[in-house]
């Protein structure tokens, strides 16, 4: 009787992690969805991850983000310029997003050329 108790222990046991193994590889993260607190950790993981010596579009990022919380764009001698700002730190709790609260990432032409106060420092020096 014991016997058979802990081989269905262990056999629950055994699902359990299998099953929640594969969720964790398989699912996606849905930003959308998240509460402030965990899109802002998302946010931030995911952008110190990014890795400028690498081809990485626009489209990409908005991809596994989703969309900005505020972004503007120039054109500036035939090129097209994006900054886009995605939330990483609140400041105040007023329900509005500046972009003080946020990352900036900048996109030349869709492709992504800076991070962080580069992002900005570059996007402010065009024309």
């Amino acid at each position: 009787m014991k016997v058979k108790t802990i081989a269905f222990l262990l056999a629950g046991l055994v699902l359990y992690a299998g099953l929640t193994s594969i969720t964790l590889m398989f699912y996606k993260d849905d930003p959308d969805q998240m509460n402030w607190q965990d899109r802002e950790a998302f946010n931030t993981k995911y952008i110190y991850k990014l890795d400028l010596t690498k081809a990485i579009s626009r489209n990409q990022v908005i991809d596994y983000l989703g969309g900005p919380d505020i972004t503007e764009a120039k054109k500036h001698q035939q090129q097209v310029y994006q900054v886009m700002y995605y939330r990483t730190h609140r400041t105040k709790t007023d329900g509005i997003t500046t972009k003080d609260e946020c990352t900036a990432i900048l996109f030349k032409n869709q492709q992504l050329i800076a991070i962080g106060e580069t992002a900005v420092a570059q996007f402010n020096q065009l024309d």
